[in-house]
């Protein structure tokens, strides 16, 4: 496992990295080209994942999906104009064993500024744990699944920018 761990580090990093990259520059329609076909994304409070409660503020089954709540933000939600930056740390592969070929569990976590566009105010606005499953066996990398779990049990407003 150690082998597989030094091959595919940097390339599930980055794929990790793209992610906030795609959201932090507004090219948000990317991060469904980064889920694999049958990918899901899913945003969960860590109260609700630590006692199986399914109740999820985002829960996509595909890409399309996905895409559908991307196109909705942009075509017909209103909201205050805001930006985020993501802070990513601790990426890990911390198992590829008892998984499929070629998928990796990874782990890492985020924290998310969010800044309000008319007025500059900034702050946190969403700390936690991704957790995910990452198919490198494929002509690219690509999650299997993107599960961030937040800190917080609540969002002080609406999550419309997928995380």
């Amino acid at each position: 496992m150690a082998l597989l761990h030094e091959t595919h580090f940097r390339t599930v990093e980055n794929l990790v990295f793209e992610w906030a990259r795609a959201i932090d520059e507004n090219r948000v329609e990317a991060i469904c080209d980064l889920l694999a076909p049958g990918g899901r994304y899913t945003v969960q409070s860590r109260f609700n994942a630590d006692r199986g409660l399914p109740l999820a503020l985002i829960d996509a089954h595909s890409p399309a999906q996905l895409r559908d709540r991307i196109k909705a933000m942009r075509q017909a939600n209103i909201y205050e104009p805001q930006h985020y930056r993501h802070l990513v740390s601790g990426v890990q592969i911390v198992a590829a064993e008892g998984l499929p070929d070629g998928v990796l569990a990874l782990r890492s976590n985020f924290a998310v500024v969010r800044t309000m566009e008319r007025d500059g105010e900034m702050q946190l606005f969403a700390s936690g744990q991704c957790q995910d499953l990452v198919d490198v066996g494929g002509a690219r990398p690509c999650f299997r699944e993107r599960r961030l779990l937040l800190d917080s049990r609540a969002v002080e407003t609406l999550l419309v920018i997928p995380l």
